[in-house]
């Protein structure tokens, strides 16, 4: 390999000379090869691994030197005598000669360079390859990571650090490769390997720790083992990056798909800063973040600059001041109308400005927003009137419904009516008040005071308008126009699973309040959520989102709650209503967390009564709304779109908070329960305008002394005072490590279901079916790393059971074929696999499931002598036809030996090349061969005969095959056995029969012998159609031979991948 001249100091050190001549000379490191070069060689090949020297992975160079000069040139580089030597050869033969015109050294080394460069060049174009892909020390860091792991180009390295890992007590010096599926270790210390190679998918915990010995470690922590890493150069960004691919191997274990992506470092960390950027501006979800750079910006409100970050995407400039809270602001550029470079003014449709100054590359940046601009394909001005959505709209639902609510109960409520909404006009005109002074629409500023306004409450005829543009749902209404009225066309009329579970729950979805006891707000709650469903299948739809929706469509359109409801599932509650609810999970996990650090005198109490499991999936998915009163619970609501989940794991944890006495006194789960529901159900909202909804769970607790009243202000704001300081990236941190452990949970219970099912039907054991599962398993998640002759993800089939959702086709049976069994080996190999596949293979479909798979294994398990009788079935003819009838036979009794078709002499010379190869490699080869030359010659001799007994029953035999044979085949089949049948016993004796004369010591067998002699002999001359051997007389002839007993009846010890060498 031809690498660019770079200067070499000191040519003999750790380097012997193998050839020279007057201009280049060729080396061998030093401790690379035969002997090792004692103690100096361990030296330098530790030496290698810690220095990280691409001598360890190239242990062969070429130098160029001119005779006259003491400055050598590295101009190429092997990992092989024979690859150093074509290049060695090339220079003799094409340069040697000219560099002798030269007479000028300096245009002898500038000639030499410029040579070595051009043939660089021409390679990388011809193998399409750009100059900037790689550096050459990370090219050397893909060898090496290549060819210590034998990973195939497919997988990427991602980067690699080095780092110390733990074995026992002792730390190994080495290095870390982290690639798009492993994450492997190597160290190579005075003579002793170490290799450690996981896979990302199989990992369970990964936490970054310090102790008093180790103040900065990394722990890796997979089903069976834990491993530490230490001494790290960078121990945040490394973990961020394990992190990150950690999470993308959980992604696609919980989706299956996402394999295709291209992971390399700086788009991964492109991905990350994108990933933040919408999650801080609530932006959607295919938004890409172009750049950021420090600025400030002049806020009118109180007349100052704030410093902070402007970002600048594709569709939105975005600025956040360094505190926190002191101001954000958000600008679609769909809103913009005018640019000015200097200072920095951006002008917005609604007639505010914004003043950026401080701009580092400002002619730059104004250059990226311009061309941004133009590429704005949407133009949408989106603005909602101040009235909100309930006041005028005839087609709104909650409108109409709740006026009649109100006129209904007006009597009744005449006296109180007034006051409520004197304080409901109160909370409007300080809303208006700070539209004047922040702005209006989504391009507001967003303050503290913003904050403030909203644990306040927001107005009625408001809470609408706001959730659209907190929740950032007011984006993708608007760049997405007449998006909601085509999916609900589309889904009209039309059903599924997903569209009966939404039938049922209809009249289930606040069945208390009036807007869904008429058909007019359950059309619109079914239109909203079918839409959805189509939208998002591998959603569809989850119990609970129809109480969320429910709610959505009392205060917005039904276009606005569907793209509130967008919002909600696809990323403020992440995965929270997929058919697992991995994302409330999740949560549960991070909340039992947060309660273990901030209310630790009762944690344990909570554990033993396993209450903070039960009670947190129904608190999260409905987000207070199915055990609080309804009017408390939109108070929640409003919380959560400004501030996200924060809000729900704060009150969460202040209702704990709050009845801490009284759940340390409980025995049972049951009082725990009780105590927290009857806490809930007396949270009031007396700034409520609206008549007391019955609330639904209050109806089924118990008829004991009512709770005091709790005000849902003074509890909200509770939460913020006594658990206000959990940040946002806690949170992310904390979900990180719960999706693990949550996503392991449950690959480990579908394992165990699929053993349940399956463990009944066959003759292996838990354990070994569980490994047999996750060799399977792992060999589907190969294929579609590192991709096969066919797509692997359509082989996948979610709505399947989990005994036949994985298929594999041959090419990923090969691999388990190697690893299960022990004769896999020599040139045969595939023609094995092939025929146990079709075996196996029981629709005929060209691919096998694990059911399918665990199935052929144990028919042949479940035969007398089960080895010897696959190996014979795989030569028989039509051995489909027959394994269909066998299969249904073995179901009832055991196969009787003398139901299995003969060999005929062609079919019986096929079976033992497979023998012959079969043993290729094998330590007892030699014994093998003789014991196998015996086992034929002797049935060669019953084949012989037995012709005796059964021509005259030649006729008979051949009608019982037909009658095996589909009448559609039987003709052709028939024709080609009987073309395929020896004829001449004494030429095929000759083949067959092997002795010590025709091997020598280099193991050349009479497979050779008989492979040469059976493709030179034509059919015509070799067909014998009476000669035939029967099963029983092959199996007693192999048992005489206890070394082919030995090697077929030997056990194969599944292994894992993640081990230390």
């Amino acid at each position: 390999m031809w690498v660019n001249p770079e200067e070499v100091l000191l040519a003999s050190a750790l380097w012997m000379t193998e050839r020279a001549n007057p201009y280049f000379i060729l080396q061998k490191r030093k401790g690379h090869g035969d002997g090792g070069g004692g103690l100096a060689g361990l030296l330098v090949g530790t030496l290698d691994v810690v220095l990280d020297s691409s001598a360890r992975v190239a242990p062969y160079r070429i130098l160029y030197q001119t005779p006259d000069s003491l400055v050598y040139w590295s101009i190429g580089h092997g990992s092989s005598r024979k690859e150093i030597t074509e290049n060695w050869e090339w220079l003799e033969q094409n340069l040697l000669q000219t560099l002798s015109i030269f007479e000028n050294e300096n245009d002898i080394t500038t000639f030499v360079k410029g040579k070595i460069q051009g043939i660089i060049a021409e390679y990388n174009k011809s193998h399409d390859i750009r100059e900037d892909d790689d550096t050459d020390k990370f090219k050397e860091a893909i060898a090496k990571f290549r060819k210590l792991f034998v990973m195939p180009e497919e997988e990427k390295l991602v980067n690699y650090y080095s780092c110390s890992y733990w074995k026992g007590k002792v730390p190994r010096q080495g290095w870390l490769y982290l690639s798009i599926n492993h994450l492997c270790f190597y160290s190579y210390l005075l003579g002793k390997e170490a290799k450690l190679v996981i896979r990302w998918a199989d990992v369970t915990q990964l936490e970054k720790n310090a102790t008093l010995l180790l103040p900065d470690m990394v722990l890796v922590s997979t089903r069976c083992s834990e491993h530490v890493f230490s001494v790290f150069r960078n121990i945040n960004e490394t973990f961020k990056l394990m992190e990150q691919l950690a999470n993308i191997a959980m992604r696609q274990l919980l989706d299956n798909k996402g394999f295709e992506q291209d992971r390399c470092l700086p788009k991964l960390k492109k991905k990350a800063k994108s990933e933040r950027y919408r999650a801080l501006f609530r932006l959607p979800k295919d938004e890409k973040l172009d750049g950021h750079t420090d600025c400030t910006l002049w806020t009118p409100f109180n007349k100052m600059h704030i410093l902070g970050q402007m970002f600048v995407s594709t569709n939105y400039i975005c600025f956040t001041s360094k505190e926190e809270t002191v101001c954000s602001l958000i600008i679609p550029l769909r809103e913009v109308c005018n640019v000015l470079p200097s200072p920095l003014s951006i002008s917005t449709k609604n007639k505010m400005t914004f003043l950026f100054a401080n701009l580092k590359d400002r002619d730059f940046l104004v250059q990226r927003i311009s061309d941004f601009l133009q590429q704005t394909t949407s133009k949408i001005y989106f603005e909602r009137e101040i009235t909100g959505s309930l006041s005028s709209s005839d087609d709104e639902v909650g409108t109409a419904l709740t006026c009649e609510a109100e006129v209904r109960t007006a009597d009744e409520w005449c006296s109180l009516y007034s006051c409520f909404q004197a304080k409901e006009f109160l909370k409007e005109q300080a809303w208006k008040n700070h539209f004047t002074e922040y702005g209006q629409g989504v391009c507001m500023y967003r303050t503290e005071k913003t904050k403030e306004l909203v644990l306040q409450g927001i107005p009625e005829n408001m809470r609408g308008e706001l959730w659209l543009l907190f929740s950032g749902a007011i984006n993708e209404m608007a760049t997405h126009p007449g998006y909601y009225e085509d999916l609900v066309e589309k889904s009209m009329g039309k059903y599924n699973l997903a569209t009966e579970e939404i039938e049922r729950d209809l009249h289930r979805s606040l069945p208390e309040h009036p807007a869904f006891q008429n058909e007019m707000g359950i059309a619109a709650l079914r239109r909203v959520l079918t839409a959805y469903a189509f939208r998002n299948p591998n959603i569809g739809y989850c119990q609970a989102m129809n109480i969320v929706t429910s709610v959505l469509l009392l205060y917005a359109k039904e276009e606005e709650a569907f793209w509130l409801l967008v919002a909600l599932c696809e990323r403020m509650l992440p995965d929270y209503y997929n058919t697992r609810v991995v994302g409330a999970l999740v949560d549960q996990g991070v909340f039992e967390e947060l309660a273990h650090v901030c209310v630790p005198q009762l944690y344990d109490c909570m554990q033993a009564l396993s209450v903070i499991s039960t009670i947190s999936l129904s608190w999260f998915l409905t987000l207070f709304l199915s055990v609080m009163p309804f009017e408390s619970a939109v108070v929640v609501v409003d919380c959560f779109f400004y501030e996200g989940i924060k809000v729900i794991f704060q009150l969460a944890l202040s209702v704990l908070d709050a009845n801490i006495h009284q759940l340390l006194s409980c025995k049972d789960d049951g009082e725990a329960m009780t105590i927290l529901g009857r806490y809930l159900d007396s949270v009031t909202n007396k700034d409520s305008t609206l008549p007391p909804i019955p609330h639904l769970h209050s109806l089924l607790t118990d008829n004991g002394e009512p709770h005091p009243e709790v005000d849902i202000f003074k509890l909200v704001r509770s939460s913020y005072e006594k658990f206000g300081s959990i940040r946002a990236d806690v949170i992310e941190q904390m979900r990180f490590k719960q999706r693990l452990r949550v996503i392991q949970a449950i690959e480990d219970t579908t394992k165990r279901n699929v053993v349940r099912t399956i463990v009944t039907e066959t003759p292996f054991s838990i354990d070994e079916l569980e490994e047999l599962y996750t060799l399977f398993k792992a060999e589907h998640l190969t294929s579609c790393y590192w991709g096969s002759t066919s797509n692997p993800m359509s082989r996948h089939d979610p709505s399947l059971p989990y005994l036949e959702q994985y298929r594999m086709d041959l090419e990923q049976f090969k691999v388990l074929f190697a690893l299960l069994f022990p004769w896999a080996c020599g040139t045969h190999t595939d023609d094995l696999a092939l025929r146990v596949f079709r075996l196996l293979d029981h629709n005929a479909d060209a691919l096998i499931n694990f059911r399918e798979f665990i199935s052929g294994l144990s028919d042949c398990l479940n035969v007398q002598h089960s080895v010897f009788c696959v190996v014979k079935k795989m030569h028989t003819p039509d051995y489909r036809t027959y394994m269909r009838l066998w299969n249904q036979e073995t179901k009832a009794k055991l196969e009787n030996m003398k139901d299995l078709p003969k060999l005929n002499q062609s079919q019986f010379i096929e079976l033992c090349k497979t023998l012959y190869n079969m043993f290729s490699e094998d330590p007892s080869e030699q014994e093998l061969y003789h014991a196998t030359a015996t086992v034929t010659s002797l049935l060669l001799e019953m084949g012989e005969v037995g012709k005796l007994f059964c021509s005259p029953a030649r006729r008979t035999d051949e009608e019982d095959e037909d009658e095996r044979i589909p009448p559609s085949r039987s003709k052709q089949e028939r024709h080609h056995l009987e073309d395929s049948s020896p004829k001449d016993s004494a030429t095929s004796s000759a083949m067959l029969i092997s002795d010590d004369e025709t091997k020598d010591d280099t193991s050349v067998s009479s497979y050779s012998v008989l492979s040469a002699g059976s493709s030179g002999l034509p059919h015509s001359a070799s067909i014998d159609k009476d000669w035939a051997i029967t099963f029983e007389q092959f199996l007693a002839s192999v048992l005489t031979e206890q070394a082919l007993v030995q090697y077929l009846e030997k056990a194969v010890r599944l292994c894992h991948m993640h081990r230390l060498d």
